[in-house]
């Protein structure tokens, strides 16, 4: 029997709000795993440092980085175009731009609201179909493979993030259609639903520290490390997962009784 093929040699992938957290850690991941990754952010100065890094450090893949708000049609147009110039095609998009503001449901604005949405669900809409002009087979693809990044609070409710969690609810609807759609295309599409994850925006929302957070290896805790989210994600996009598509894998540990952190905020 073959040992199963986890390796990302010669994949072209973009990752989206990769200037931190989850999104940093998948494209460090895929690159030492082979990939090149193309990577963007709201702010070139934000994410061309962990380009740079990438490109310094001693691993197979290398990276491109480029200025992409996921709300602007043009510019998700352009960077997936500039991305597929760089490296002579896609074969994988990671749709993990996001963002949230917490606030009891009767508080939100109706621009408030939009803004959540459009940032969360409308982005991940606009690099999925612009992903479909490049991947599917149907149109000038080869096939490929769309990881989109939804959250638990898309699987239960969490007070005060009523519109994160629609949009990220339908994230995992609109991940499951298409995975039907495209899989004639030899598109497969699936979904991860992180929980709590040790990331800048958690740090400074809840004043978490690196001595708060128990080890890897430890099963029985509540937070999870952003290179655990990567190593799924790399997992799905391989050769491996060849079989996997139109799921939503959930990561959220088992919380400890009495912790703190029990409850599902869900931020990245």
């Amino acid at each position: 029997m073959d040992a199963p093929d986890f390796s990302l040699e010669g994949t072209n992938a973009v990752v989206t709000g990769a200037s931190q957290g989850i999104g940093q850690a998948i494209a460090e991941t895929f690159a030492a795993a082979g990939a090149n990754v193309a990577i963007c952010s709201r702010s070139m100065d934000r994410v061309g440092p962990v380009a740079e890094s990438i490109n310094d450090a001693d691993v197979p893949g290398r990276a491109f980085a480029a200025e992409c708000d996921v709300r602007e049609r043009d510019d998700v147009e352009a960077f997936f175009a500039a991305a597929a110039d760089e490296f002579g095609g896609l074969d994988v998009v990671v749709n993990n731009a996001g963002g949230e503001f917490i606030a009891p449901f009767a508080d939100i604005s109706e621009g408030g609201w939009e803004a959540v949405t459009d940032l969360n669900l409308g982005g991940t809409y606009r690099c999925c179909q612009v992903a479909g002009e490049y991947l599917r087979t149907g149109e000038a693809g080869d096939g490929g493979t769309i990881v989109n990044m939804a959250s638990v609070n898309g699987q239960h409710p969490a007070p005060n993030e009523s519109h994160y969690g629609a949009a990220k609810a339908a994230i995992i609807r609109l991940t499951e259609t298409l995975a039907v759609e495209w899989a004639q295309d030899d598109v497969r599409v699936n979904c991860i639903a992180p929980g709590l994850i040790q990331t800048p925006g958690v740090a400074d929302t809840l004043g978490i520290d690196e001595s708060d957070i128990p080890a890897r290896s430890e099963t029985y805790r509540r937070i999870g490390y952003p290179e655990e989210i990567a190593d799924l994600a790399a997992f799905l996009v391989s050769p491996a997962a060849s079989f996997v598509t139109g799921e939503t894998y959930t990561a959220k540990g088992v919380p400890r009784p009495g912790n703190s952190m029990n409850h599902d905020l869900g931020l990245k």
